[in-house]
């Protein structure tokens, strides 16, 4: 068992969802006083073109991953030849789609993404994560999300565009957002970091990335959140070769998901959400159920 403070336990030796637990029909319902103005808002970046293409190239991912494909069989140039006739003079378009999440798309990890030794959340066996899938603790596990969610806006707070590759989201930050976190909530933190890529393209993407500090996740843990997202690409900064600085004990991964059983939501577009000027929404998501997946692509909405 643990040592630092988590929630390995807390909802029984079975369970597999974690801080997901919290959205009882009760939160939810109290979630929904969130809508006030009947606007629903996309949090996600697109998925675009063929990697054939050079779409995929203008959205933001991490260097070196798997881009997402697109294939269509409309124009007979891809994975098909031609359009699929169904009788009396109509044809029907067909699509392929070959999306691996981390790092290239909107997405939400799942608590089999990350462990330590030979544990993964909650003290189930991390020999049951195979190739084939994970045995316990997939996306599969989380099902859909509904939540009030509550946003950072930290740019904002700070006076600026966006945040720098070395700027880490302390606890003061999140103090200085003046946002009452409840048990349930979906805490989403916007570093503006996206337009990192419009106004300098990928190398200035790659060079870094700013991201929660480990006391704000703990900050956030203890305020028992269902999710974290945020418009990064690993919620916790990252240097320039792409990985995090902090040790084992400060990861944010670990302290999120292996410790707390908290799901994480990365590389979310949140420009929109911030002109608005709320803090708090309705929250909805809902992972695809890939039995066993390590994460599932999402596309998340901000109902005001």
């Amino acid at each position: 068992m643990l040592e630092e403070p988590n929630n390995w336990g807390r909802w029984g030796a079975g369970d597999e969802r974690g801080a997901l637990n919290l959205l009882t029909p009760e939160t939810v319902v109290a979630a929904a006083g969130c809508v006030r103005e009947g606007r629903a808002l996309s949090l996600s970046l697109p998925i675009r073109g063929a990697t054939s293409s050079p779409a995929p190239t203008t959205v933001p991912h991490l260097r070196g991953r798997p881009l997402p494909q697109h294939f269509m069989s409309v124009d007979g140039g891809d994975y098909a030849a031609g359009t699929r006739p169904i009788g009396a003079g109509l044809k029907m378009a067909d699509d392929a789609l070959v999306v691996t999440p981390h790092g290239t798309t909107t997405h939400m990890d799942a608590l089999c993404h990350m462990w330590s030794g030979d544990e993964l959340y909650n003290g189930h066996p991390a020999g049951r994560v195979r190739s084939y899938g994970a045995g316990r603790c997939g996306i599969d596990k989380a099902g859909p999300v509904v939540a009030r969610g509550v946003l950072f806006d930290v740019p904002r707070l700070r006076g600026v565009e966006r945040l720098d590759a070395a700027d880490r989201v302390g606890v003061d930050d999140l103090e200085a957002a003046g946002v009452e976190v409840r048990p349930g909530d979906v805490a989403v933190v916007r570093t503006g970091w996206p337009l990192a890529w419009r106004d300098g393209g990928p190398e200035a993407y790659w060079a870094g990335q700013p991201g929660l500090s480990a006391d704000a996740g703990r900050w956030l843990a203890g305020r028992d959140v269902s999710v974290v997202a945020s418009d990064n690409a690993a919620i916790g900064g990252l240097n320039e070769h792409q990985l995090a600085d902090e040790g084992l004990d400060d990861d944010l991964h670990m302290i999120f998901l292996w410790r707390h059983g908290i799901h994480l939501a990365e590389m979310l577009w949140l420009e929109e959400l911030s002109e608005t000027g709320r803090t708090d929404f309705l929250f909805v998501a809902a992972p695809l159920r890939i039995e066993g997946g390590t994460a599932s692509p999402i596309n998340p909405l901000a109902v005001l």
